[in-house]
């Protein structure tokens, strides 16, 4: 099954004209477009049962408490998750880390032990663990990449030595390249550690199976996959959760408040202190049945072969005036093409770009340990989604001989 012909006319966004272009958007890696249903189903909350969950008798608050919950579960079953009481809600990926590195390692880590991460990673899975380094004394290593831009396995053991904690990234932001999560994961654990997931830019754009992918937690975040802005997931697996300490306190993540102390509450809410972001997480659910009613095989299907296009069609026209960074086999990565053209600075090609309705993202992409491997201080980044096409490709590539004719001058 191919991807609707019409599908990006339910995005409205994408129907703007700018200076006077029809709107190219390619910064999905960064927030995607959100379809009608899911703005729908947003409004539909507040106008109909906008009331607090969880505490309120009254109809309207029941029925907030019923739609939150249920857009919980089909969050859950989407990532392959046997329970819902393993979906925690945060306000994005960036909190959902903080809350691993914070409750988890702050009960587990200290001096002796060390984290692994990669060169790959976002920053979201890089400072929250050099922050609680510096107070716990663990050392951070780093799994280094290949020339082609794929992790480097090869000390891959001797790296685990001691570790108590992986976080990888299963694709990155930067390059495209989807890792190997599962035969990390394996190994991993045969060395006693733990194992973390940056599934930011995975979970959006292919099937996820927490099951498969070997995984003890796993965070990912709306705003990247047709949801709204200010939701984010952690799953963890039940006993891991179960093990860690608050995170933040407050109301609904008690069960009972002492003068001598408190007791948490049971889980997801534990985790969730405070009035939950109600609309987003329903605009979550929506988000989560529409990728659902297009299939994610379809989706990775779609964007294969668009990158594999994009591949092409960039290579043909530019040559060795263009680098694009990451693998050149579209499996081997998600629709992310970080680009260097000529001698152009990505800002200076964003701003060209921009004039032409071409929405690319310039600079250093929440990456700056990889940008020093790669040797460079920015990239232009053109993403690719689900209601992108050939067309869309088409006009990236045209624009960039406009770009290069014009700093040729």
């Amino acid at each position: 099954m191919t991807l609707p012909s019409d599908l990006k006319d339910r995005f409205p966004l994408l129907s703007q004209i700018i200076n006077g272009h029809q709107i190219v958007y390619l910064d999905s890696a960064a927030s995607s477009q959100k379809p009608d249903s899911v703005i729908d189903a947003m409004n539909k909350y507040y106008r109909t049962i906008n009331a607090n969950v969880h505490r309120g008798a009254y109809e309207i608050a029941a029925q907030a408490t019923e739609e939150m919950e249920q857009a919980r579960k089909r969050i859950a079953s989407f990532i392959g998750c046997t329970s819902s009481n393993e979906i925690v809600f945060t306000k994005n990926a960036t909190e959902s880390f903080n809350l691993i590195a914070r409750s988890w390692g702050g009960n587990n880590l200290s001096q002796g032990d060390a984290v692994l991460i990669s060169d790959m990673e976002h920053h979201a899975n890089i400072v929250p663990w050099q922050i609680l380094s510096a107070e716990k004394g663990f050392e951070i290593r780093w799994l280094p990449l290949t020339p082609e831009g794929l992790l480097d396995l090869s000390h891959l053991d001797r790296l685990l030595d001691g570790v108590k904690m992986v976080s990888i990234t299963a694709m990155s932001n930067v390059l495209g390249t989807l890792n190997p999560v599962a035969e990390i994961a394996e190994r991993a654990h045969s060395a006693g550690a733990l194992v973390a997931v940056d599934g930011s830019q995975y979970v959006p754009h292919l099937p996820t199976d927490v099951q498969e992918l070997n995984a003890d937690l796993l965070c990912f975040t709306g705003h990247k996959m047709c949801g709204p802005t200010g939701i984010g997931v952690l799953w963890g697996r039940e006993e891991i959760l179960d093990s860690m300490p608050p995170f933040l306190g407050g109301g609904e993540m008690i069960l009972d408040v002492r003068r001598d102390g408190f007791t948490p509450n049971e889980l997801p809410h534990k985790f969730e202190a405070g009035t939950p972001p109600i609309a987003e997480i329903i605009g979550l659910g929506a988000a989560v049945d529409f990728l659902s009613s297009l299939g994610m095989d379809n989706i990775r299907h779609h964007e294969v072969t668009l990158t594999d296009y994009a591949l092409r069609s960039l290579k043909d026209r530019y040559g060795e005036e263009l680098v694009i960074h990451g693998p050149t086999d579209p499996s081997q990565r998600g629709g992310v093409l970080s680009l260097q053209y000529s001698d152009i600075h990505p800002h200076d090609l964003s701003q060209v770009l921009d004039q032409q309705g071409i929405c690319i993202r310039a600079g250093h992409h929440c990456a700056k340990p990889l940008m020093r491997e790669l040797g460079v201080g920015a990239t232009s980044r053109a993403s690719f989604y689900l209601y992108n096409t050939e067309a869309d490709v088409d006009a990236l590539v045209d624009s960039l001989e406009l770009a290069g004719e014009l700093f040729s001058v």
